[in-house]
């Protein structure tokens, strides 16, 4: 907690200032984060909008090699089945991954909100200590 010296009109101006400062500073800091994570989750969310298309696009792939096999002899149906099962392998491996970032990030996202929350109750507690202080020099000036 910030403490600030005392002069004769209540605190020092130059003290509370430079703490003030600091905290746009810092709340500044956070919210640039912040915008940073949410341009990432989005660019992560179009990649797996993206790998996802791949899939349906590799799925339909799969069903016409599945169809055009049908129509060769077997060892072409063979060959044809073990390419299919490695697409899928890597449409799932690509798709699993790219959700793992994007979760990956979203946690970190609700970490930057949890503590920007925080902050700004602390923030808030403050300002409305100095307001009470600003009160009572008000009411000792009164008297």
């Amino acid at each position: 907690m910030e403490k600030f010296s005392e002069e004769v009109n209540g605190y020092s101006k130059k003290e509370v200032n430079k703490f003030l400062e600091e905290v746009i500073n810092q709340v500044e800091t956070v919210l640039t984060r912040i915008q940073t994570q949410e341009k990432e989750i989005d660019l992560l969310k179009r990649e797996v909008s993206h790998y996802h298309q791949i899939e349906q696009t590799l799925n339909k792939a799969i069903f016409n090699a599945e169809e055009t096999s049908n129509n060769i002899r077997r060892m072409a149906k063979q060959e044809s089945n073990l390419i299919v099962e490695d697409a899928k392998k890597n449409a799932n491996r690509i798709v699993n991954e790219a959700l793992l970032r994007a979760e990956k990030i979203e946690m970190q996202n609700d970490l930057a909100e949890r503590n920007l929350r925080i902050f700004k109750s602390k923030l808030k507690r403050v300002v409305e200590q100095q307001l009470e202080v600003v009160e009572e020099i008000e009411l000792l000036e009164i008297n």
